[in-house]
């Protein structure tokens, strides 16, 4: 197998530079926010490795809420986030685009504080890389290689299977026969799988060890105090005020003319963290359970119930005072909110009910996001017009994906009969 990881390349903007930074990453796409493979700054298709990349201004236009809580309302930086998730080490990647991109690069980087025309690249990302708190990925291994090969395939396979049955061949193991042998013959060649790294699992491991040592000290911990901190946190959501700003209309106007380019989109969010240790606390151990569960739990196609997402991350910024939230998904924006209220708003609770705005929540878990048009409105004033998206596979869904790889398994499975063996061809 070979693993997935990401970066994060994060770095202030001045004010005055926003605007012919963002004529520049325009420049990049070929569609309004989609990128071009061959873009002439960062050709994302020259790097096998990509499968999703994104450069965003982060403009956060909610900060004033926090005068609400009667906390000080300090300014914080406008960022330029340049964001990558990639098959192997993140590091290798980065060595890749300061050799082969390095150009494109620092024209871009050029609009950020502190970047010069003498300034290392390389050094220069590595000193602005910033590290997530949870990361999910769809499946774990699955590399934009095999993505592409079995893509290829089901489209080869469904070709002859037509033939086959204009032919009049129409039991299912004499189908089966056939698209073996045509698969041998013609191909497209499948890449076998890469031996996962002996690093990569020594890792794994100790993620998976050092978690539940930590879970089985933390549990008997929590359940003596959990009077007092549920007391604490019942006491701080019925105190906390709410916030009902609605989304400026304009604002997500141009947000949306982004997005429907392709059957995936990006979402990109970044909000304030509510003041106070207890807030930061909580933040800390939600982030660590979503990234726990994600590594071990949701690593075959399914974040809880949800099908739709290939890649997301939350990363806490600014010294803990902010959260960006980033996700590349299946569908429009509309369907991906209903899907997570829905199927799992106590994730959506757990996730983001410490965040200023959000709607009230009933011990962190209840209520909250199942305020529809509350957590909605919450959501739209803190997404970010996604500056550029680039992924690898236009025009494949997680589930495209999914039934992809199920029938590569059902063709190199020369014993598939029965039920099993008319389902796969279903999937054809």
């Amino acid at each position: 197998m070979t693993p997935q990881s990401e970066f994060l390349v994060l770095a202030p903007v001045g004010r005055q530079s926003v605007p012919p930074l963002r004529v520049l990453l325009a420049g990049m796409n070929s569609l309004p926010g989609l990128a071009d493979p061959q873009n002439a700054l960062a050709p994302f298709g020259d790097f096998p490795a990509i499968h999703v990349a994104r450069f965003v201004v982060l403009e956060d236009e909610t900060r004033e809420d926090l005068a609400a809580f009667g906390a000080p309302v300090t300014d914080l930086p406008t960022y330029l986030a340049f964001m990558v998730d990639c098959d192997g080490e993140a590091t290798d990647l980065l060595d890749e685009l300061a050799t082969r991109a390095g150009a494109g690069l620092r024209r871009i980087f050029s609009h950020c504080d502190g970047f010069g025309p003498a300034t290392d690249l390389r050094a220069w990302m590595d000193a602005h890389l910033v590290k997530p708190q949870a990361v999910y990925r769809n499946w774990p291994g699955r590399t934009v290689g095999q993505v592409r090969e079995e893509a290829a395939l089901r489209d080869a396979l469904s070709g002859e299977l037509r033939r086959a049955m204009a032919e009049g061949e129409v039991t299912a193991q004499a189908l089966h026969a056939r698209l073996r042998t045509y698969a041998r013959d013609h191909g497209p060649a499948l890449t076998p799988e890469a031996p996962t790294p002996a690093a990569w699992k020594r890792r794994h491991l100790w993620s998976l060890v050092s978690g539940v040592v930590i879970l089985a000290i933390a549990a008997p911990l929590l359940l003596i105090a959990a009077p007092v901190l549920l007391g604490v946190l019942r006491w701080r959501e019925t105190n906390d005020p709410e916030i009902t700003t609605p989304s400026d209309r304009r604002r997500q106007q141009r947000i949306a003319a982004l997005e429907d380019h392709d059957v995936s989109n990006p979402f990109t969010a970044i909000g304030t963290i509510k003041p106070g240790g207890f807030r930061a606390a909580v933040v800390a151990a939600a982030l660590w359970l979503i990234n726990f569960g994600s590594e071990h739990l949701y690593k075959r196609g399914r974040l809880a119930r949800v099908g739709t997402i290939h890649f997301a991350r939350w990363i806490v910024i600014d010294g803990g005072q902010r959260v960006l939230f980033v996700s590349n998904y299946d569908g429009s924006l509309e369907a991906y909110m209903d899907d997570f209220i829905n199927k799992v708003a106590f994730g959506l609770n757990l996730a983001f009910s410490n965040g200023v705005g959000y709607p009230t929540t009933s011990f962190l878990l209840f209520q909250g996001a199942k305020r529809e048009e509350q957590f909605k409105a919450f959501l739209r004033r803190r997404q970010q017009l996604t500056d550029v998206w680039y992924k690898a596979y236009p025009g494949l869904t997680a589930f495209d994906l999914a039934r992809n790889s199920e029938i590569r398994r059902g063709l190199e499975d020369p014993e598939l009969t029965g039920a099993p063996l008319r389902a796969w061809l279903a999937k054809i």
